[in-house]
């Protein structure tokens, strides 16, 4: 039936794998640490492997753009400059007379927002042509910096241009779009 030595054996089989895993348990926690638990106590700072330099700013204040003279800007644009900035456009807009996704811009300086015939404008769209009747120069330059920031809701979801000189330039060609 049972002998000592089979009992015996059996449960110095299971002491030892409780032994080992003992053992290796405190060896892997010797050489692996999860937590902060040996590094500090709570709220103190960890010393980093390395540090990645980030620029310090000031909540935010220095982001807002800076008044730009926008008269002077359109003085000095360039129409081939802005022919090139077109490029961005064309996926939507053509200057044929057609309309794309967008209404064509052939006539747009100086056109009246939203006025293109057969073309499905936003409701939004015909909002801000209360606001602002006409598509002058400033108010394009506006429009252009961040389209959805102006007119909220508006189907058109080109970012807009982020350097006044690309928008100055790109009204200028515009201009002679007629």
């Amino acid at each position: 039936m049972f002998n000592t030595m089979t009992v015996t054996k059996a449960a110095g089989a299971l002491i030892g794998a409780l032994l080992f895993l003992l053992l290796a348990n405190w060896a892997a926690s010797g050489l692996y640490s999860v937590g902060a638990a040996h590094h500090g106590g709570e709220g103190e700072e960890h010393a980093q492997a390395y540090t990645i330099p980030v620029e310090e700013s000031s909540g935010g204040a220095e982001k807002e753009e800076v008044q730009i003279d926008f008269a002077a800007l359109m003085a000095e644009a360039d129409p081939a400059k802005g022919e090139k900035a077109f490029g961005k456009c064309k996926a939507c807009h053509k200057l044929d007379g057609n309309d794309g996704v967008g209404p064509h811009l052939n006539g747009v300086v100086g056109r009246n927002v939203a006025s293109v015939d057969g073309f499905s404008y936003s409701d939004a769209m015909h909002a801000h042509a209360d606001e602002a009747p006409q598509w002058t120069p400033e108010a394009l330059q506006e429009f252009l910096t961040n389209p959805k920031g102006v007119v909220k809701g508006t189907k058109m979801s080109f970012a807009g241009l982020k350097k006044p000189e690309d928008r100055a330039n790109l009204i200028a060609f515009l201009e002679t779009q007629q």
